[in-house]
């Protein structure tokens, strides 16, 4: 309870800091892109020391994250003000990593009181067959939600397999990305799309097509390797998991509670309220509030009334979440400059991306739109990068889900799809990553995770560009 207690608490820290009640603009056409510097080291210390120094990164990634945003704050202070270098800080916490932590957290939790009693045994078609289910829950409860209730039981199916990296790998393509793409519950790129006009079942209606292609030939691909696997190197001789006469539910009541979670986060995108509160710059409406207060409630309900044996038996301890937690907190402060030099648009210093989404006639080119994001969202935040692509294509919902139908496809696969590319690229994929290795899974580096979606996904989203996004 320690930990949701301190993530409650850090959402009242900018409360103490009076001075910074002023925020200034941030113009990132200004800015030299030596500004990126600290964003870009922060991900090449999530590639490389894990590779390097293995032991380092394990006790002290939280320093290193913390360096890095010291790193980008304090340079941005003596340039530019402790004014607006306070409102930057107080805008990426307020507004954007606190709700991100709290509803993860809640996802976490509530996905973690729930154990799938029973010994599944991890052939072929039962593998490919969890990964379909989790495929169709990730878009009604999200891609986090649906990793950690899914995630555990997949690597205990599977505890009796010699090979069981290509498993977790193909559950971060299928399960931690690419099926929460059909609404705006499923991954929070949507979601602001929601936020910003967008019907909730318009991307549903637009990008099946792509999304069901693109989950047919992972999941076929994925059972064709799962099989060879399999027929090579068969079971080993002892189940660590042992068998039960049947399977059910423990901490089932946290079912309800994962349907509070959706509820919550729905009601604070249908729900318009004048309502709202200046903190130093950074306005919170009232439904985000109600919201956030609502996730903090669930996650506290869900560890008090879950079975200490329902935990037990999850093996469910916060090293995951702690993880995530740290190093987003420095990539969501880093990101700050790197996003207001996209913003800029084409005055800004990454001009030539935005200028390549368009046409020589005005035009926008879905095709381009589709790369830019996915190229971005697989290293950036995926959320705001959506963003700047939606505003660069004009930024009217109602334009976008009409006459620029296909570009707004394009930018919502885009920034769900790729996400997939990198670790980094979806807060679930480096939970699940964690989760998998505390189980005893040798997980691939960050270049080796990269070897595997350059071979597989790329080749597959350079296919999809040619059938639905000419």
């Amino acid at each position: 309870m320690k930990k949701p207690l301190r993530l409650a608490a850090a959402a009242l820290l900018p409360l103490m800091f009076p001075a910074l009640a002023m925020a200034a603009d941030f113009d990132g056409a200004a800015l030299s892109p030596l500004w990126g510097v600290p964003f870009a080291g922060i991900l090449l210390s999530i590639a490389l020391f894990p590779l390097l120094a293995p032991g380092f990164w394990h006790h002290h990634y939280g320093k290193v994250s913390a360096a890095w945003a010291l790193a980008f704050l304090l340079p941005l202070a003596a340039t530019f003000g402790v004014s607006l270098a306070g409102a930057q800080l107080v805008h990426a916490l307020v507004e954007e990593y606190i709700p991100f932590i709290i509803l993860l957290t809640a996802l976490f939790t509530v996905a973690g009181g729930i154990h799938i009693r029973g010994n599944l045994h991890g052939a072929p078609g039962l593998n490919t067959g969890l990964l379909a289910i989790g495929a169709v829950l990730a878009s009604f409860m999200g891609t986090t939600g649906a990793s950690m209730l899914l995630i555990r039981p997949l690597i205990r199916a599977n505890d009796n397999r010699m090979h069981r990296v290509h498993v977790v790998v193909f559950f971060i393509f299928i399960v931690s990305n690419v099926g929460g793409s059909l609404t705006p519950l499923g991954d929070p790129p949507l979601f602001l799309g929601f936020l910003k006009g967008v019907d909730f079942f318009w991307t549903a209606k637009n990008i099946l097509p792509d999304t069901l292609f693109i989950l047919a030939v992972l999941l076929a691909l994925f059972y064709a390797i799962d099989r060879h696997y399999y027929r090579k190197e068969g079971v080993l001789p002892v189940d660590p998991t042992p068998d039960t006469k049947r399977i059910g539910f423990d901490g089932a009541v946290n079912f309800w509670l994962l349907g509070g979670v959706v509820a919550f986060v729905l009601l604070s995108g249908f729900w318009k309220s004048p309502v709202g509160f200046d903190v130093f710059g950074t306005r919170v409406g009232l439904p985000g509030l109600v919201r956030d207060a609502g996730l903090i409630a669930i996650t506290l309900l869900s560890l008090k009334i879950t079975p200490a044996k329902v935990h037990a038996d999850n093996q469910f301890e916060w090293g995951p979440m702690a993880e995530v937690a740290k190093l987003f907190a420095g990539i969501f402060l880093t990101i700050i400059p790197v996003i207001a030099m996209l913003k800029a648009g084409t005055q800004g210093p990454f001009g030539a991306v935005v200028s390549a989404v368009t046409r020589a006639d005005g035009q926008p080119d879905p095709a381009m739109y589709f790369w830019a994001t996915g190229m971005l969202s697989s290293f950036l935040d995926n959320a705001p990068t959506y963003l700047v692509f939606f505003n660069t294509a004009g930024g009217d919902p109602a334009a976008l889900m009409t006459t620029y139908a296909n570009t707004l496809a394009a930018i919502s696969a885009g920034a769900v799809f790729m996400g997939a590319n990198t670790y980094i690229g979806n807060a679930p994929n480096l939970m699940v990553k964690a989760i998998a290795e505390s189980r005893g899974v040798r997980m691939p580096s960050f270049f080796g995770y990269m070897a595997w979606s350059v071979a597989i996904l790329v080749p597959l989203f350079v296919l999809s560009t040619f059938i639905f996004f000419r």
